[in-house]
């Protein structure tokens, strides 16, 4: 049978090349250039070492008067109001929050009324004026009475010696605060998926059992981390009791900077790094407490500051690894 035209045939193919091939060269992927990047980076590393000279050469800041007044007695007795009146504060802010977010999801309509004016109310008018209110409160009201509503009284008393500083410093802060805290237990609440509600109720569990155990402890992820940052927010919002005469850290600070005019800037500086060391504490029990409520919604865990720290250096001394072979 004869071969087309142009056809190769197996025995006519060409022989093979009897040099040795090419050998192909390891060439290393050099990463994406990013110029802009860097010179971000270089724009905000300069602007600190700026910062940092100048709170370091800058003798109008007084360290040494800083270090005088950062632990004196004083001071710490004014730290110590402050957080006194933000665990208060935080207890009695939460647990109204807690009851005003049930009575905003219940079905008596005059709950769900009364909780939302009062949420309405106290997150419109500025914490300084309830605070001022509560402070001018005896002028409306003299005593206090428990007994017959439009009726006879049981007991009377007298306003002026309940009222102290440090009620009125905690009462005000706990009713302004069980306003926003309403709001992040609500949508908490709002946020576990409706399926476990219906598997709740299709076991026969109470409603009280239901919210205990199975919705509010799902909820605390999503309220933990919102709640925290209103603990940070109440942590700051301590500095204005020193309008109802309660000398909390601020107070004190201030009153100290009216009888040493010289040393005003050093006495906010002291109280500047006191709150920062509060809300960073804070925070840090917030990243601890929500990586303990992470177990069983997560395949693992978030990393600690500490492994993170470990797996950077070891991703680095592997990056140094491979470097030295190349």
């Amino acid at each position: 049978m004869s071969e087309p035209p142009g056809a190769v045939t197996l025995a006519e193919a060409p022989p093979a090349d009897p040099s040795p091939p090419h050998q192909l060269t390891a060439q290393r992927v050099q990463p994406l250039r990013r110029p802009g990047r860097w010179i971000a980076t270089a724009v905000v590393l300069v602007l600190a070492a700026q910062f940092a000279h100048g709170l370091v050469t800058n003798p109008f800041y007084q360290w040494d008067r800083f270090g005088y007044w950062f632990l004196r007695p004083t001071i710490l007795d004014g730290l110590l109001i402050t957080l006194e009146v933000t665990a208060w504060s935080a207890v009695l802010g939460l647990l109204g929050g807690i009851l005003l977010a049930l009575a905003r999801l219940s079905r008596s309509p005059v709950l769900r009324a009364a909780s939302w004016t009062y949420v309405w109310v106290l997150r419109s008018v500025p914490l300084i004026v309830v605070l001022l209110f509560l402070y001018n409160f005896s002028a409306l009201y003299k005593t206090l009475s428990v007994g017959v509503p439009f009726g006879p009284a049981f007991f009377t008393f007298d306003e002026s010696r309940l009222a102290t500083d440090m009620a009125i410093a905690v009462i005000g802060l706990s009713l302004n605060e069980a306003a926003y805290a309403a709001e992040v237990v609500r949508g908490g609440i709002l946020s576990v998926d409706q399926g476990q509600h219906e598997a709740a109720s299709a076991l026969g569990l109470p409603k009280g059992y239901q919210f205990r155990r199975i919705v509010f402890p799902q909820a605390l992820r999503s309220i933990t981390p919102n709640y925290v940052n209103q603990l940070i927010g109440l942590i700051k919002s301590t500095s204005l009791v020193f309008y109802v005469s309660l000398l909390d850290l601020f107070g004190t600070a201030q009153s100290m900077g009216s009888t040493y005019p010289g040393d005003i800037v050093p006495l906010l500086l002291v109280v500047t790094v006191w709150y920062l060391i509060l809300t960073s504490l804070v925070s840090v029990v917030q990243f601890y407490v929500e990586r303990y409520f992470a177990r069983g919604a997560t395949r693992s865990l978030p990393p600690t500051p500490l492994q993170k720290l470990r797996t950077g250096l070891r991703d680095l001394r592997e990056r140094a690894r491979r470097e030295a072979a190349v």
